[in-house]
């Protein structure tokens, strides 16, 4: 038996591969950097495979399974993971794997009846939101989660009318490095252009809040549920770990007329979170000529070389043109 690290995956390795999650009723994953392949001569018997920190496309061939092949594949594939720095895994699973994963020293973050998300840290997300500032929860309790692709004028309407109507509110900005600004800036600029509401506190979202640029549809076999079944994930996840843990009663959405993905989100949210006790508000978003005020406005200015001062902040503009992430014109 040898086992081996590819990156990149390509011609005969990748069609058996491909072939062998088929089987398994997976589908290959294309968003997937490094694959382990275990061999026995020519025939590929397990695999598994990452994507920077997360576990995906795991499978042993059924007339080998209780051979240990699956911890075979993760120890692999966790040092693999440590040698590019990533300290801190996650995977997703079917639910009725929960027992043979947590045999392997994963542990459950949530679940729902079709997805269950696991990571290599027993009580990590407990010990990351012990870590972040809750200076209030008592009263009405709001918070907002964002990604700020980056930081407009609409994100902070959105935050000072919440602010506006609550005790306290925290804003989750995620902390996926996804988007055309990382995660810490994006971050940083939110703390800037919030500074001036004091019952406002920002935190990163952690890697608990995941959203759908990773969130994998590999076992899915209704692909058109994919998007259901990560807004049901991720509304487990906030509100059975973050609602509790921040007191939060209010979770403040804007009005979406341009993201297919957002907006089914948006319905998700509304549906399921009353359910749970806790109060939807959905706000009209800004508008800027008949035409609401988005980041995905701002970046095309960006590409084309034209001004953005009227979408954004000050000090969202500024902060940009401090890190030289304008166009050299814009900056002027």
């Amino acid at each position: 038996m040898d086992i081996e690290i590819v990156s990149g995956l390509r011609g005969a390795k990748r069609a058996k591969w491909i072939d062998f999650l088929s089987r398994a009723g997976l589908e290959a994953d294309e968003g997937v950097t490094h694959t382990a392949l275990v061999w026995d001569g020519d025939e590929l018997i397990a695999t598994g495979s990452r994507q920077d920190g997360l576990l995906k496309c795991i499978a042993v061939d059924d007339n080998r399974q209780g051979e240990g092949l699956t911890a075979t594949v993760l120890t692999a594939l966790r040092q693999d993971a440590f040698r590019d720095g990533h300290r801190h895994l996650f995977l997703y699973t079917k639910p009725q794997n929960r027992t043979a994963f947590s045999s392997l020293f994963f542990y459950p973050v949530a679940q729902t009846d079709r997805v269950l998300l696991m990571e290599d840290k027993q009580g990590g997300i407990d010990s990351f939101l012990q870590a972040l500032a809750v200076p209030c929860k008592e009263g009405r309790i709001g918070a907002l989660v964002m990604n700020c692709n980056p930081f407009t004028l609409g994100h902070q309407y959105l935050i000072e009318q919440a602010a506006s109507q609550c005790d306290h509110v925290y804003i989750f900005v995620l902390s996926e490095d996804k988007s055309r600004f990382s995660a810490a800036d994006r971050l940083e600029m939110v703390k800037l252009g919030t500074a001036h509401l004091k019952n406002v506190t920002v935190s990163p979202s952690g890697p608990y809040l995941i959203s759908s640029a990773t969130f994998p549809t590999y076992f899915l076999k209704d692909r058109d549920l994919a998007s259901q079944v990560h807004c049901q994930l991720d509304i487990e996840i906030f509100s059975k770990r973050y609602v509790p843990h921040f007191g939060i009663t209010h979770r403040f959405i804007g009005t979406e007329q341009l993201s297919p993905m957002t907006a089914l989100y948006n319905r998700e949210l509304l549906a399921q979170l009353p359910r749970r006790g806790i109060q939807v508000v959905e706000l009209p978003r800004l508008e800027k000529g008949d035409v609401p005020i988005s980041a995905s406005a701002v970046r095309a200015r960006l590409d084309a070389g034209e001004d953005i001062r009227e979408l954004v902040p000050e000090t969202t503009y500024r902060y940009l043109c401090d890190k030289n992430l304008l166009n050299q014109e814009d900056a002027l």
